[in-house]
């Protein structure tokens, strides 16, 4: 493997390529009309322009990206997340092209691709999973009375996304008919495809998942668990390792589960086992992402494991050389996703110049970061800037270098998650690690949230105040 063309953008991109010039791979951008002066285009060795900025026209397009991988003469595909890394279709046309794709192979991608098909795949490990329905329906009277036999709350999900599309919580037969057409209508709009599942609802759970990594040699190695209940509208915002609640014995069973499912689909590379957690530290399979996650970085921290570079030693057929008793957890680490949302406004996108970007630094901080100051953030794309992540020897280490990392990390021109991130490391229920997935709903509050700022300014004004006055007192000498 002697040049990885990555079909992604921004810090994802980035990521990537700083694993392959490591490891001595020459890289190759693609990019839209949107992202032509991006960092990514810089920092690869070669770039090809691939179409206009909507995703559809360029990032999506995989037989572009299949082309400007031929014409450059690329022997692999790295394809992030996210746009064709989890597209079963373009991973076999690259594999068809002689371009090894550095994820798994298309069997698993198709089988985990699909909620209702991964469940059907791991029955046989005799793993848990929440009570519900086996099958993809869209008949509403039919799921009404399947809800009824399952008790509500109830949970409805599109059987073929993720991101919380085609979502809905149902609290009691009255409100199922309503919701039951909106989620239909949602997955339709988002996927193309309607179907959707009916499960019961963990009242307060724990989205706790296992990162996997399996070679072409029968090897599969957990790589413990990273905590992702801070959510708002079912999408991460801040994610740990490891998880505050998970005894060695709970880790360990997990860990062994996730395995399980990998080996029911014929895993190789990189992939996330998910799963809830109830109050009573009961566990249920959810899903497997079959891909490299946004929040790798935290398992990254606490292995002292490249995951990128392991992605691409088993993508061009190396045996894993670690065995399951040799990794250990070392530390704690946070990380936070810097969106350009404006979390007083229930987060909504909140795009624009870069004025001010200034990234922090120091021991333990790490920023996996697409941008640059003066750059303009497109509206065409997941508005996430950059990965703010921190790293100590116990969890109340890296949460304190978390608000130290916040505080110098200085962006103006757009609003951003930075001041969510200082209100879930400040807040009790997140240090005591006594939360759940509905932490966002339970304590986030805007108007408490802007109540801070505003006393924030103020405490800084009157500083600012109190240091002009007092240097008015200094006699100032003149300049001989």
């Amino acid at each position: 493997m002697k040049k990885i063309l990555v079909a992604n953008r921004g810090e994802i991109a980035i990521r990537v390529m700083k694993t392959a010039k490591k490891m001595g791979i020459k890289t190759v951008a693609v990019y839209s009309a949107a992202d032509r002066n991006a960092p990514h285009v810089k920092y690869a060795d070669e770039a090809v322009f691939i179409g206009n900025a909507p995703s559809s026209e360029s990032y999506l397009v995989g037989s572009r990206i299949i082309e400007a991988a031929k014409a450059t003469g690329a022997d692999a595909i790295h394809p992030g997340y996210g746009f064709l890394s989890e597209n079963a279709n373009f991973a076999e046309e690259a594999e068809k092209n002689g371009i090894t794709f550095i994820g798994p192979k298309t069997k698993a991608i198709k089988i985990m691709g699909s909620k209702l098909g991964a469940k059907e795949a791991v029955k046989a490990y005799n793993i848990p999973m929440v009570p519900g329905i086996d099958e993809a329906i869209t008949d509403v009277e039919k799921a009404k009375k399947a809800a009824a036999e399952i008790g509500f709350p109830i949970l409805i999900k599109a059987s073929a996304g993720g991101g919380g599309k085609g979502m809905r919580v149902v609290e009691n037969e009255g409100e199922f008919v309503s919701q039951m057409e909106r989620a239909i209508s949602e997955a339709t709009s988002a996927f193309g495809d309607g179907s959707v599942f009916i499960e019961k609802y963990v009242g307060s759970p724990r989205h706790i998942e296992i990162q996997v990594m399996a070679d072409s040699h029968g090897n599969i190695l957990y790589l413990f668990e990273r905590e992702c209940s801070i959510q708002r509208r079912h999408q991460k915002v801040v994610e740990e390792a490891p998880s505050a609640i998970l005894t060695p014995e709970l880790r360990k069973k997990m860990g062994e589960a996730a395995v399980g499912v990998a080996k029911a689909c014929d895993y190789l590379g990189a992939g996330t086992v998910e799963f809830l957690v109830d109050e009573n530290l009961n566990f249920y399979f959810l899903e497997m992402n079959t891909r490299l996650q946004v929040e790798h970085p935290v398992t990254e921290m606490i292995t002292g494991l490249d995951l990128v570079e392991l992605q691409i030693r088993v993508a061009r057929g190396e045996a894993l050389q670690i065995k399951q008793e040799d990794l250990t957890i070392k530390g704690h680490a946070v990380e936070l996703r810097v969106y350009c949302e404006d979390p007083l406004n229930d987060f909504a996108p909140n795009v624009g110049t870069l004025d001010v970007y200034q990234l922090p630094q120091g021991e333990g901080i790490r920023v996996d970061n697409g941008f640059e100051q003066g750059m303009e953030v497109p509206i065409y794309y997941d508005p996430m800037l950059a990965k703010l992540i921190t790293y100590g020897n116990t969890r109340e280490e890296a949460i304190q270098l978390m608000l130290e990392a916040i505080d110098n990390y200085h962006i103006e021109g757009v609003s951003t998650t930075l001041p969510f991130g200082t209100f879930v490391c400040e807040h009790e229920a997140f240090r005591s690690g006594n939360f759940d997935t509905h932490f966002v709903k339970k304590y986030y509050d805007a108007e408490s949230l802007k109540a801070q700022r505003d006393k924030e300014a103020e405490v800084a004004a009157y500083i600012a105040l109190k240091q002009y006055m007092e240097d008015k007192k200094v006699l100032r000498l003149p300049i001989q």
